[in-house]
């Protein structure tokens, strides 16, 4: 974080025991601006009931700052979800094994100040250990988030390519913004010379 001290980043799986603090944030009015998911305990049991019992492809992962709860990072490979991959391809080249994450921030407080990309370069730099065959992360965002994709710009990554898809909250334009960073040559493919750093097992 840009003129303050590294936090200590640590993560795990998002468990059952979860659902409750992943609902209070969901209903924070600057997470549920962007993110508008159903935070009644219903809703979270159902979008990320799944992920606990490992009948989805992709990671829901609960960060901590300090051993403090503080974000939620979601990762996947983008061919896992047919009609992801099919939007996405419509406006920029998507390789078959391409990741994209996503993530929110819990405390309002705590945006803006350097927290987004501190996670999303500890989360690039893990994706090239744990996803070997992966040659890109792919990450659109709905154009009117500017905090974040500015805070992907700050972590490494190029903007690529404007298209409409449909956003997460209805009242925003289709317009995204997309973002890419491409697998650095000494990390090549198979996970040569990759090390982890940043992120680790909680």
């Amino acid at each position: 974080m840009e003129g303050r001290p590294v936090p200590r980043l640590t993560w795990r799986p998002v468990v059952e025991s979860d659902f409750g603090l992943l609902g209070d944030w969901l209903a924070r009015p600057h997470v549920h601006r962007f993110w508008h998911h159903d935070f009644s305990p219903e809703g979270v049991a159902r979008d990320f009931g799944p992920g606990t019992r490992g009948e989805e492809p992709g990671e829901d992962l609960l960060v901590s700052v300090d051993d403090v709860p503080a974000a939620l990072v979601q990762r996947s490979r983008i061919a896992d979800y047919a009609e992801d991959f099919e939007e996405l391809s419509a406006i920029v080249e998507v390789p078959p094994e391409a990741v994209t994450i996503d993530y929110l921030i819990a405390d309002a407080a705590s945006t803006g100040r350097g927290l987004g990309s501190a996670i999303i370069r500890a989360v690039v730099a893990d994706t090239w250990l744990s996803y070997p065959a992966t040659p890109a992360i792919i990450v659109p965002v709905v154009a009117g988030n500017i905090g974040s994709w500015r805070a992907l710009e700050k972590a490494g990554f190029r903007r690529v390519g404007e298209g409409d898809m449909e956003p997460d909250n209805p009242i925003d334009p289709p317009l995204h913004v997309v973002s890419r960073i491409d697998r650095p040559a000494d990390r090549g493919l198979g996970g040569q010379g990759s090390t982890r750093i940043g992120l680790g097992s909680a």
